[in-house]
């Protein structure tokens, strides 16, 4: 990791999934070392709310203007269809880290497979 880095891990999820989910998801993405924010759909944040206060990080709330149209690595048919984004939680990390952000780690699919995260890091200047 760079020094002066911003490291957010982005969320995607159904509507059915946990903070156990996204728990899973960010441990299969990331699997430890230091996260500054997660950020997530608007509509998603109540479902990570938890995660975010045991873990003591900001959650960044994301309007569906962020992520759509946002590159990702991954092309899946139903984000596309329902955001607009190869992958919510790609786009989510991306958009949360700021511009010039890269991902550092695609989409990690929850064991459940209800919940998926990515991580993306900014160096800031």
């Amino acid at each position: 990791m760079e020094r002066g880095a911003v490291i957010v891990a982005g969320f995607g999820g159904r509507a059915a999934a946990t903070a156990a989910a996204y728990a899973d998801a960010l441990a299969g993405a990331w699997g430890g070392g230091r996260i500054d924010a997660l950020a997530a759909p608007a509509d998603r944040c109540a479902a990570l709310a938890p995660l975010a206060a045991t873990l003591g990080l900001p959650l960044l709330a994301l309007s569906p203007e962020m992520l759509e149209g946002r590159a990702t690595p991954t092309r899946s048919a139903i984000s596309l269809a329902r955001r607009g984004t190869g992958s919510v939680a790609e786009a989510a990390a991306l958009a949360g880290a700021g511009p010039g952000a890269r991902l550092l780690r695609p989409r990690h699919i929850a064991t459940d497979r209800t919940a998926t995260c990515a991580i993306a890091q900014r160096t800031q200047s």
